[in-house]
């Protein structure tokens, strides 16, 4: 059966019912998808073992289509990605998402919320993920065309936006935290600010930057804005960024108390070594 996002207006998790039998396969699979890269994770549930992960990197920022592309190439090249999956989970990532208080939450007017700060057209498909641990609903837009190939490939699967798993795992963190945090997650042509107030959370935004100067005059603009004192407030880094890198410099020079950040695993990575604040919404999910 061939699902139609666009047509049903269905949204986070895919419930129709799939007429193949599926065989268990112990592994789960998370897709993190953008304009600018893939990432892949498969876990072994049996073994609580990290079997694959992953990453594919755009030479420029793609179109949605293209985007189609490259996904379908990854699954019809990798030989481990040809498998069958007892789960299924892609986190679609792009600046095209808008946090509502649920008590303010109209699903009928669900594309009024991103019309306030976003480019957004008619024929765009718009849900939302409902984030209980701060009574909020993520309003989105996923990349539709990418659901509905891995719904033709897999049958059900669940789908979330890439600030859903951010949030839900910092404030899952902080829950019994009794000060203010400033966490900054890193990517390669974007980041993320998120400010949290004794455990709640005061603030999330995305920014695009080129430049260590980009990324720095970001994060006192908005220390400004909040009137969080650099010298007080205590930073935590999380994603692509270490201690030897031109983003850490600069922003040592004019934050005080910096340290990483860390997932909270609960498997073991056999490949690969990698520093527990990388990688933070692709592992965080299991």
């Amino acid at each position: 059966m061939k699902l139609k996002l666009m047509e049903t207006g269905l949204r986070f998790m895919i419930q129709l019912k799939n007429n193949n039998i599926k065989h268990t396969t112990h592994k789960a699979l998370s897709i993190q998808i953008s304009l600018n890269g893939l990432s892949f994770y498969i876990l072994n549930t049996q073994d609580n073992l990290a079997d694959k992960i992953e990453h594919v990197t755009f030479a420029k920022k793609v179109t949605p289509f293209e985007l189609l592309d490259a996904v379908k190439h990854a699954f019809n090249t990798e030989e481990w990605l040809k498998g069958n999956f007892d789960t299924v989970l892609v986190i679609h990532i792009n600046e095209l998402a808008t946090l509502v208080p649920k008590p303010l939450f109209n699903e009928d007017a669900i594309a009024d919320y991103l019309k306030l700060n976003s480019k957004i057209l008619k024929t765009d498909f718009i849900t939302f993920d409902d984030i209980s641990v701060n009574d909020t609903v993520n309003v989105y837009v996923p990349y539709v065309n990418v659901n509905n190939y891995i719904y033709e490939r897999f049958g059900d699967f669940t789908y979330k936006h890439y600030s859903t798993v951010l949030i839900e795992a910092i404030l899952a963190q902080e829950k019994h935290v009794n000060e203010n945090k400033l966490y900054i997650h890193v990517n390669n042509t974007h980041f993320e600010i998120i400010v949290t107030n004794n455990g709640t959370l005061a603030l999330y935004n995305t920014f695009e930057y080129q430049t260590a100067e980009d990324f720095i005059y970001y994060v006192l603009f908005t220390a400004e804005q909040l009137n969080l004192n650099p010298e007080v407030i205590e930073t935590v880094l999380l994603g692509a960024i270490s201690k030897d890198d031109a983003l850490y410099n600069i922003l040592y020079k004019y934050i005080r108390h910096i340290s990483f950040g860390s997932r909270k695993d609960n498997f073991s990575i056999t490949k690969e070594t990698i520093n527990k604040h990388s990688h933070f919404t692709l592992l965080t999910r299991f």
